[in-house]
């Protein structure tokens, strides 16, 4: 009774977040596929980060991340599906973070040519913080960093706070692993050390802003449109995401925060009782690791 109660929590979480009715993300296909190793090896930072239940938080961190600068912002905005489908768009950046994390190097090679293709369109104007208009371009290396940064930084910080299962190298393996991840899409320049990553933060802080714009989607990604019990938890992990964002940013956004004392140990109790309510089938790594088990053999 117990695992077949999981197997329905997880049918319908997996369903949630893929958007399938079936429970089977799109992508499994390309996880599955092939026989060799991808990026990533199931010992490595990446592949432990990114399967753990915490990338929930991360996700949501990032997102207000990228919001503070103009020019991801505007790409968001004029180009993506946020407003009228929120989870198809979630759904596509889950399949790139999963395609690149647990998939053979031919359909990692797939993906990212989906991805450039989209990125090829993703152009045009924004106002930034100074009031100048500028052009953007989402190939930009510029902006394409912001957007590793911030992912990567988001991952990383809400696994150390809210996951208590330890990352192999720490966080320095973790950047410099994960800094594979982008060189498809063209850069080169992320960063390979957990302070160069802070550096190269830095270097953006006078680039960011909140405008008008920004609050408007500030306010969607505080209180989008979910069916009502994923919109209750999704509170509590928005909160969690806003936590662990620096104190600059978060006066920045000018939202009140709740208290560590009381998110952090609520939020971790969340995750695990997570894990347990939807069992241990992991359709994806279940995927990864038998491809890999056929190269092996």
């Amino acid at each position: 009774m117990i695992r077949t109660l999981q197997a329905s929590i997880g049918k319908r979480f997996r369903a949630l977040l893929c958007g399938d009715p079936s429970g089977d993300p799109p992508w499994l296909g390309a996880v599955a596929a092939g026989e060799g190793p991808g990026f990533f090896s199931p010992d490595e930072a990446p592949w432990i980060v990114h399967s753990d239940m915490a990338t929930l938080v991360g996700g949501i961190r990032a997102l207000l991340l990228q919001a503070l600068h103009p020019g991801s912002l505007a790409g968001v905005r004029n180009h993506s599906r946020y407003k009228n489908d929120p989870l198809g768009r979630l759904a596509g950046t889950i399949q790139w973070l999963t395609v690149t994390t647990f998939a053979a190097q031919e359909s990692l090679e797939r993906e990212a040519a989906r991805v450039r293709g989209m990125h090829g369109k993703v152009r045009g104007q924004y106002r930034d913080a100074r009031g100048d208009m500028r052009e953007y371009d989402a190939s930009d290396p510029h902006l394409l960093l912001w957007v590793h940064i911030a992912f990567m930084e988001s991952f990383l910080r809400c696994h150390q706070t809210y996951s208590q299962t330890p990352i192999p190298g720490g966080a320095d393996a973790y950047i410099r692993l994960w800094a594979k991840s982008v060189q498809p899409l063209g850069l080169s320049t992320a960063p390979r050390s957990e302070s160069e990553m802070l550096a190269a933060i830095e270097t953006y802080d006078n680039e960011l802003t909140v405008s008008a714009e920004t609050q408007e989607v500030l306010l969607w990604l505080r209180k989008p449109p979910l069916p009502w019990v994923a919109g209750l938890f999704y509170r509590l992990l928005y909160q969690a995401a806003y936590l662990t964002l620096p104190e600059r940013y978060q006066k920045m956004i000018g939202m009140s925060v709740w208290p560590s004392w009381l998110i952090v140990p609520i939020t971790v109790f969340f995750l695990k009782f997570l894990r347990i309510a939807i069992g241990p089938e992991n359709p994806i790594q279940d995927a990864a690791l038998a491809r890999l088990a056929r190269g092996n053999a």
